[in-house]
């Protein structure tokens, strides 16, 4: 069975998970929260630092949760989230989603948030899930597509920003745009067209302190994250360019009337 090819793009640096942190289950897993069930057991599968798992493990209190994680470092700060919140109905798990070690129908719901814009097969992942989830259950899915954020007022270097993201992200052997993609994806590992819902979501950056955060991390994450190492050493940017390009994001961060948006979409599947 494939094994994960390719690199995470973001890796977990200090920029990086500022963002993921932020992350609950009412903003970034809204539309699955009305299928829930308290006594559900769920696969949050690329659970990060934990946050959204936390939030799931306190809906199903009757249930079971278990976070998996393509990269161990990060599991220690999840299970410390899980334990501030008080939550002893989790558990974490070292795997991979494109070869889940888990039986079949072992899950009544399989999650993933921003988890198969940077898988090698994503196609493969979703049959993984699929497999995993019992019938009845639900593979729930949300990812980021990045080539349509919008953002306001134009900034010279953002463009480049994006352009830079997706160059650096596709070599990684990702894709950026999963979010438009998703429902093919779907399709193509057999789920069933008309028990697949698409919807999409967004994020949105305007008032002063979500302008400032926003722009921040990304500035940081431009110039000192993995993903700064990956585009220099693969050729896409230099150091100065990289500099430039977080210049931008503070400038963005810094207009009175800024706005940006991060388009995501969105598939539940009825197994």
């Amino acid at each position: 069975m494939p094994q994960e090819s390719a690199v995470y793009t973001h890796g977990h640096h200090e920029s990086v998970l500022r963002s993921h942190t932020w992350r609950t289950a009412t903003n970034s897993a809204g539309y699955l929260l009305a299928s829930l069930r308290p006594d559900m057991r769920i696969l949050d599968v690329g659970c990060g630092p934990g946050t959204i798992t936390a939030d799931l493990a306190a809906l199903v209190p009757d249930g079971e949760v278990t976070g998996l994680e393509n990269a161990p470092d990060i599991l220690p700060q999840a299970r410390a989230t899980a334990t501030a919140r008080g939550v002893t109905n989790v558990h974490f798990a070292v795997g991979d989603v494109h070869a889940l070690d888990y039986p079949d129908d072992a899950f009544d719901v399989v999650h993933a948030h921003q988890v198969l814009q940077h898988v090698g097969d994503p196609v493969q992942a979703l049959r993984e899930m699929r497999r995993v989830t019992a019938p009845g259950g639900i593979v729930a899915v949300r990812d980021a597509d990045y080539s349509a954020m919008t953002w306001y007022p134009a900034v010279d270097g953002l463009p480049g920003w994006l352009d830079l993201y997706l160059r650096v992200a596709r070599a990684n052997g990702g894709e950026p745009d999963a979010g438009r993609r998703l429902h093919a994806w779907a399709r193509q590992a057999g789920f069933d067209p008309a028990q697949i819902t698409a919807t999409a979501g967004t994020w949105c950056y305007h008032t002063p302190q979500e302008r400032s955060w926003w722009s921040e991390l990304w500035a940081d994450r431009t110039v000192t994250s993995a993903y700064a190492g990956t585009a220099v050493d693969g050729g896409h940017a230099t150091p100065e360019e990289l500099a430039r390009i977080g210049r931008a994001w503070r400038e963005w961060g810094a207009q009175e009337d800024g706005w940006f948006t991060v388009l995501h979409g969105e598939i539940l599947c009825r197994v």
